[in-house]
Formats: structure tokens, C-alpha cells, sequence
């Protein structure tokens, strides 16, 4: 006999019970340190990107002294190589790169998830065509799928978050399917075909909630990856306004003056380790409270 919310059920039945949904998962996972600091970190730099450019002291492109000043005066951080205060820059700098990864990510997860649980249900010949497709572009390499678009297309906002979005459809779509596959054999899945229930019901209804513990976990890596691929993007000068504030950019702009003037690439490199170190850490705490590892020192 096992206990299921307290009650007495035969262990025959709990098999049979479907899996616990991942609707409270994210509220559990809270409860772990590692959690609560990439909350906090996440938070703090969706903070700057939001609030930075209404508290910049300076404009992002207004120049304030001379080139490359170290710290001081007018300008905290010091100034770039265009005599452009860095602090206002990495205020203003965060909002871009924000935008297009949680695009890119939630527009590739939602295609995705739709791929890999359709593949999953389906068990045919479609489940092979479908996940063969994926497995054509997840041969391609994420930045050179995103540099062949840009370069083709010119580097628009929707041809980046399209580009990064493809490339993250497979790698969420094989999670998906993963996940869903066990589901789909449970007895409580079998009920819901034989009392007539659509497929898209079963799906949307069944299959999806029971998957969201490992989409929320990959959901969160594909957003660390996406954060640094459109980073590097913008570091190769392929970024939606070459000239403007965007941390990717600013890295690209002023390393070359490290020994002389650091805090122009340094700042940014700084706000997107704490950025990725965020969601990576949300990422963890989340699969470990899936997993149920660290639970009782989480729950301390």
C-alpha cells in the first residue's frame, strides 16, 4: 500500500495514477537557495533594463568627456572609446538583448513543444519525420544558423529572434518528446481516447501539463544559451542597431582599451554573466526539485 495524499492506495493503482504536474513546481523550487539567488539576479537585471534607461544620467550616445577617462567626475564608470559615459550605456544596453531572448526562447518553445508532443502521441510515421526534421537542424551549428539568416535577410529584430528560435525548436522538441513518451503508454492517457476526447484535448490537456517540469528546466537553458548567442551576435557587429547601447556591442567596442580603460567591456561582461548565472541557476534549482534532489536541505 502506498499514501496518496494521505489515503491508503493499492501500489497497482498508484502506477496507474498520472504523474505529478509541473504547475506548483516552479512555487517548490523556490524553496531552494540556488533558486532564490538566481531569482534575485535574474530580477535585479530585468530591473536594470527596464528602469536603467529612465535613471541613465546621460543619453546613450551623448558624448561626456574624453575618450576612454578612466573612473571619475561625471562619469562613474568612465568613459568609452567615443568619450560615451559607460554606466548610461550599460543601462540603456540590457533592453535589446532582453527582448530578443525571451522572444526567440517562448517563440521556440511553443514550437517545440508542439513538434515533440505530436511526435510523442502520434507513434507513427509522423513521430519519425517529424523529430528526422529536427534532427536536420539541430546538425546546425546555433550562431552559424543565425549568421547565414542575418546575412541573407540583414540584421532585423524578427530575422534574429526567427533564426535563434529555429535552432531552439529541435533541442526543446527532443526534451518534449522525452518527456511525453512515457505519458502517452499510462493508463490515464488510454481512458481519454476510449471516452472519445480529441486529440488536441489529450494533448493540451494530458500530455502537457504532465511534461512541464523538464520544458520549464530546458525552457530556462535554451534562454542562458539564447542570452550568449545574441551576445556574440552583437559582438560580431550583427546586432539590430550596430551604433546603439547594447552590451554585446559595447564589448566588441572598447576591448581593445582593456589595460587602459577595463569598465567599458567590463561592465557589460559583468551584467551578462549575472544574467545568464540567473537563469542558469533558476534552471538547476528547478531540476533538482524535480528530481527531488536537496529537497529536505531546500525545505530546512
Amino acid at each position: 500500500m502506498s499514501q496518496v495524499t494521505g489515503v491508503a492506495v493499492p501500489d497497482a493503482e498508484v502506477a496507474a495514477l498520472p504523474p505529478v504536474r509541473g504547475a506548483s513546481l516552479l512555487r517548490r523550487s523556490l524553496r531552494l537557495w540556488r533558486t532564490r539567488i538566481g531569482v534575485a539576479l535574474l530580477g535585479l537585471i530585468v530591473l536594470v533594463a527596464i528602469v536603467g534607461p529612465y535613471i541613465a544620467p546621460y543619453g546613450p550616445s551623448t558624448p561626456v568627456g574624453v575618450p576612454n577617462a578612466t573612473p571619475g567626475g561625471k562619469a562613474v564608470l568612465g568613459t568609452d572609446y567615443l568619450g560615451q559615459d559607460v554606466l548610461s550605456r550599460v543601462l540603456y544596453g540590457g533592453r535589446s538583448i532582453l527582448v530578443v531572448a525571451v522572444l526567440a526562447t517562448a517563440l521556440g518553445l511553443v514550437v517545440g513543444v508542439a513538434i515533440g508532443l505530436v511526435a510523442a502521441y502520434s507513434r507513427n510515421a509522423l513521430d519519425d519525420t517529424l523529430m528526422r526534421g529536427m534532427d536536420v537542424i539541430m546538425a546546425l551549428p546555433q550562431v552559424m544558423l543565425a549568421l547565414v539568416a542575418v546575412a541573407i535577410v540583414g540584421p532585423q529584430a524578427w530575422v534574429i529572434v526567427a533564426a535563434i528560435a529555429l535552432s531552439t525548436a529541435p533541442r526543446i522538441a527532443r526534451v518534449a518528446r522525452g518527456a511525453a513518451q512515457p505519458i502517452v503508454e499510462r493508463d490515464f492517457i488510454a481512458c481519454s481516447e476510449a471516452m472519445g476526447v480529441p486529440r488536441w484535448r489529450i494533448i493540451s490537456g494530458e500530455l502537457l501539463p504532465n511534461t512541464l517540469g523538464p520544458l520549464m528546466v530546458e525552457a530556462s537553458l535554451r534562454l542562458t544559451y539564447n542570452i550568449a548567442v545574441i551576445a556574440a551576435l552583437a559582438f560580431l557587429g550583427l546586432s539590430t542597431n550596430p551604433n546603439g547601447a547594447n552590451w554585446g556591442t559595447m564589448i566588441q567596442q572598447n576591448q581593445i582599451v582593456l589595460a587602459v580603460q577595463p569598465w567599458g567591456a567590463l561592465a557589460p561582461i559583468i551584467a551578462i554573466a549575472l544574467l545568464t548565472l540567473g537563469t542558469g541557476l533558476i534552471g538547476d534549482g528547478i531540476g533538482r526539485t524535480a528530481a527531488g534532489i536537496d529537497r529536505a536541505r531546500g525545505e530546512e
